[in-house]
């Protein structure tokens, strides 16, 4: 299924006369000729503008794939550039990044849910601590670039879930379920439930899933619930309420050195280490269509979320094991982090089309407010000596109790000028108003709480940025943007330890900004493609320098130091064809090639270190960023015999660094040291049994590679990070 705009359905075949457009509301159809999962987005959707931006519209209907347990090189295959950490068989922690960004849950993302924030705090702690079901969602939307004007703070781009909402349904109650079983004990159960009736449809869902996990010490379970109301008093008047409730709990494996992930990846060292994860939304979103050119939208969205996490974290990591100390016949305390999420915000947005003689332009506005707080509770090792998960603490004591807000103002405008019948010319700007906290305890020494100091910081700023759309052809476009991003300065950088670190009173967000060309469309109806090149520059990174006082002192000081530069070729083609002549045949096939060259390298970047006593500064310039592949190839081919589907795909990802200095042996803890190339197989069957069930099937890594992803210093290590071998699943479809 996919959206359109209903007056991107009333224009001319040729597109060469913008008095013929007429802007009415979107609407969901059924997408039966077309079965590929990737599909381009119009210029328009709703009130938001896609036009001269890099995206990619992912349906998820069409997806060949585990999308149980969210396996997202076969779900984002299509999308070149996306880099996937997959240290987390069980899908419950995505980790997804483009152009050399950072993929650690997200964060260099914007993540929504049906066009709201759903990441811890987008401003001050930005990771993505909660992803829906895909069987719940209908789409996926992912804007890269130029989408920083309508969405803030990004520099990967936005990626928007957007979940069913009962509109597809044409009755008023069906109910579907799901089954799934698979290796490693993976038992999966989705119902849901929608209809519509008069002005009213809805839907809802409840989905469980729990495993024992590839590796030992790695069993999981997800609870989620979910439901959507939509009541339309009016033709041109909907709202929508919604509200979602999540709670996960595994077991962290841990890293391990590489010596041993060869020898046996599926081992694991730690096996009392567990994270929690509580995550409810609510939504209410409203719709209103003024006329015929003009609409308007309103988003009221909260989040309460609570991130426990109880495990055994030595400094030098994996090289200290987790036994039981023969001295006290007991194992080593635990330490116990919590931190607590309350936010809420809103967002409005108005869309309108007006002429200057016989162009017909479109104008996008909107203003934002968001409010963020999160109260961190950290035992630093003064946890219980248990195995099983528990949040009991010494002496119900915790040694650093920080609180942190953020606050956040923002409003936009983005203008479509259309030149004549083929060029789209689309300036906008965004202004941001930030402000964050950090306050509370930070530790105690000798029974004497140490408070943190006090930091506050506000500021405000404009990013600019145009993009141009050219169409050759009905079908044939040509895209261009600049745009400025930035990365607010976060939590983490807020927070120092009194007396040895610093933060500098000047420090700055990071700024930057992506730049695209490239073409896309249709040729023939049968071959789709967008290639293009980009450029990203982040500038004012954040890091830490070691510093001498005059007195000798030495202490860490927080500040920017340096900058780095990304480009690259993002390609992905797709062709979908017949295997005879015969137009009645019931033979066809595709097949499709994603592929990245990615350059992100380091400008003037510093860092320090001791040599001899002395404080040695070095400039790291032309060196390699981290987790940072150069290729990045997924390819596949699809065989459809009526409605029988049989999909096989080869993911490769080239080597890369984990760390700046770009260390290429592993060190003796295994959290730096190059991370080797990979190269997966995996292949999936899909087929109707009649006209309610369905059958689909699969083989992950079908050649059981041994592969990792990821070097963690932390949760969920230290260590490197195994991902799965072989496995297989099975899941039975009904809807009635």
């Amino acid at each position: 299924m996919f959206i359109v705009p209903l007056w991107l359905l009333a224009q001319e075949s040729d597109q060469t006369d913008s008095s013929h457009i007429k802007y009415l509301s979107e609407i969901t159809l059924v997408g039966r000729t077309n079965r590929s999962d990737l599909q381009q987005i119009p210029e328009i959707v709703g009130t938001s503008i896609y036009a001269g931006k890099k995206s990619s519209l992912l349906v998820l209907k069409n997806v060949e794939g585990n999308v149980t347990t969210n396996v997202m090189r076969q779900v984002m295959a299509k999308i070149p550039g996306i880099h996937i950490w997959e240290n987390d068989g069980s899908g419950i922690q995505i980790g997804i990044a483009t152009r050399g960004l950072s993929p650690n849950r997200s964060w260099e993302f914007n993540v929504r849910q049906n066009g709201y924030d759903i990441s811890a705090d987008p401003y001050g702690y930005p990771e993505a601590y909660y992803n829906p079901q895909l069987q719940a969602v209908q789409r996926i939307e992912v804007i890269r670039g130029h989408g920083a004007l309508q969405y803030g703070s990004q520099f990967g781009g936005m990626i928007n879930y957007i979940l069913r909402d009962g509109s597809e349904f044409k009755k008023p109650f069906q109910v579907e379920t799901q089954h799934t079983v698979g290796s490693f004990g993976l038992v999966n159960i989705y119902a849901g439930a929608g209809g519509q009736a008069g002005k009213w449809n809805y839907y809802g869902f409840f989905d469980r899933r729990q495993a024992d996990g590839y590796r030992a010490n790695s069993n999981y379970f997800t609870n989620a619930g979910f439901i959507s109301l939509t009541y339309r008093p009016l033709k041109k008047l909907s709202s929508t309420l919604e509200i979602m409730r999540s709670h996960i709990r595994s077991q962290q494996p841990g890293g391990l050195h590489d010596s041993a992930l060869v020898n046996d990846n599926r081992q694991s060292l730690r096996h009392r280490n567990f994270m929690d994860i509580e995550w409810s939304t609510m939504a209410w979103r409203s719709r209103w269509e003024l006329n015929a050119t003009s609409r308007m939208e309103l988003k009221l969205f909260g989040l309460i979320g609570d991130r426990n996490s109880v495990g055994f974290l030595p400094a030098a990591g994996i090289l200290v094991p987790d036994t039981i100390n023969s001295a006290t016949g007991a194992y080593s305390p635990r330490n116990v982090n919590i931190d607590r999420y309350r936010n809420w915000g809103g967002e409005w947005r108005w869309i309108t089309d007006y002429a200057i003689k016989k162009s017909n332009n479109t104008l996008s506005i909107g203003i934002r407010r968001f409010t963020g707080y999160t109260n961190r509770l950290v035992t630093d090792g003064k946890g219980d000596t248990g195995v099983d998960y528990t949040l009991q603490i010494e002496n119900n004591t915790w040694i650093r109790d920080i609180d942190f807000s953020s606050i956040n103002y923002a409003m936009f405008a983005e203008n479509v000028l259309r030149v004549g019948n083929r060029l789209l010319i689309i300036p906008g700007f965004r202004y941001e108003w930030l402000g964050g906290t950090a306050s509370g305890q930070h530790t105690i020494t000798n029974g004497n709480p140490i408070g943190l100091v006090p930091q506050e910081k506000q500021r405000g700023f404009f990013l600019g940025g145009i993009g141009v759309e050219y169409h050759f052809l009905t079908s044939l476009e040509g895209y261009a943007n600049i745009t400025e991003a930035y990365r607010p300065v976060l939590f983490a950088d807020l927070s120092n330890p009194p007396g040895s670190d610093l933060i500098d009173p000047a420090i700055r967000d990071a700024r930057g900004y992506n730049a695209d060309i490239g073409v896309r469309g249709k040729i023939k109806n049968q071959l789709y493609i967008d290639a293009s090149i980009y450029y990203l520059r982040y500038g004012n990174r954040i890091g830490s320098l070691l510093q001498e006082d005059m007195t000798g002192n030495r202490y860490n000081l927080r500040t920017n130091i340096g900058e780095s530069v990304a480009k690259g070729i993002e390609f992905v083609a797709e062709y979908q064809g017949r295997l005879a002549k015969a137009q009645n045949t019931p033979w066809r096939w595709s097949q499709y090639i994603s592929y990245s060259y990615n350059d992100a390298r380091y400008g003037n970047f510093y860092f320090t270190r001791i040599l001899n006593n002395q404080i040695i500064k070095e400039n790291l310039k032309n060196n390699r960023v981290e987790n940072a592949p150069r290729h990045t190839l997924r390819t596949g081919t699809s065989l459809l015999y009526k409605q029988i589907k049989l999909t096989g795909q080869l993911s490769h990802t080239s080597g890369s660094f984990s760390d700046a200095n770009n260390t290429i042996l592993p060190t003796s803890n295994a959290q730096n040291g190059w991370i080797p190339a990979y190269s997966i197989v995996d292949i999936t069957l899909s087929a109707p049994i009649d006209k309610q069930w369905s059958l689909s099937m699969g083989v992950n890594n079908l050649l059981d590679e041994v592969y990792f992803t990821r070097r963690a210093s932390g949760y969920p290590g230290p260590g490197a990070m195994p991902a799965d071998g072989r496995s297989w699943f099975i899941t039975l479809k009904n809807q009635l």
